[in-house]
């Protein structure tokens, strides 16, 4: 039996050259494809419409794996293709971005509001940002900042509107109450010093869902794969041959 293809969704404000360093380490003898979404002329598409797109552009049997809103994609991509997506990798994903009175877990309401009015008026400001807080508090911050930057560099940064329409999925998305509906084997990937996503969020997937698997990644703070990309891309490879 061949291997199956792997496809990795990146986060909110990325691109698919975020995975360059995971591509080169792995071994996996799978197809991997990585691909941008969504495109300038996609923005005004619902999620479902992407992920059409998304599911339009890899075989009917596949393994996803989302980073962060990718997560989220890929957990709805499950929901709404069961029988074609085999396994999902969940790494630094929350089921819910926001806080709510029933989910600490998550950035607050205000801090929210005044990083999409940044993003409305200066999209690079925020980008920066936004770079520099999902690597706050990692261990090797300097370094993993450095290698963002260089990955990011190798291509243009999302449009506005771009930025914009997926802040507001990260705003309005919350899959607490669905979780119970992925069937598929789940592997959950989360630093224990993300400050976009707690630890907690990830805790909280694991938990809820029926078939997964926890691993924490000590040090690491929102971009795992960058600060422990070794361990990070082997924990993948293991759980996609299994």
């Amino acid at each position: 039996m061949s291997a199956l293809p792997l496809v990795l969704l990146h986060g909110w404000g990325a691109h698919a050259g975020v995975w360059s360093e995971v591509i080169a380490r792995m071994d996996l003898g799978h197809t991997v494809i990585a691909p941008d979404y969504p495109s300038e002329s996609g923005v005004d598409g619902s999620i479902n419409e992407i992920l059409d797109r998304l599911a339009a552009m890899v075989p009917e049997q596949c393994v996803v794996a989302g980073w962060s809103l990718g997560g989220q994609l890929a957990l709805q991509w499950a929901r709404r293709y069961p029988r074609r997506i085999r396994k999902l990798i969940l790494v630094s994903t929350t089921p819910r971005f926001v806080m709510a009175p029933d989910w600490p877990h998550g950035m607050d309401v205000q801090t929210f509001s005044q990083f999409a009015g940044l993003v409305a008026t200066d999209p690079a400001q925020a980008l920066r940002r936004f770079l520099l807080l999902e690597n706050q508090g990692d261990t090797q911050a300097r370094t993993v900042v450095r290698q963002l930057e260089a990955m990011l560099g190798t291509r243009p940064n999302p449009e506005g509107p771009v930025l914009m329409r997926t802040l507001d999925w990260l705003r309005d998305t919350d899959l607490r109450m669905v979780l119970h509906d992925i069937v598929q084997p789940v592997l959950v990937m989360h630093g224990d010093r993300d400050r976009i996503t707690p630890l907690a969020a990830g805790e909280y997937l694991a938990a809820q869902l029926t078939n997964s698997r926890f691993e924490r990644m000590p040090g690491a703070a929102h971009v795992p794969f960058v600060s422990d990309p070794d361990a990070f891309s082997r924990w993948i490879a293991e759980f996609c041959n299994e």
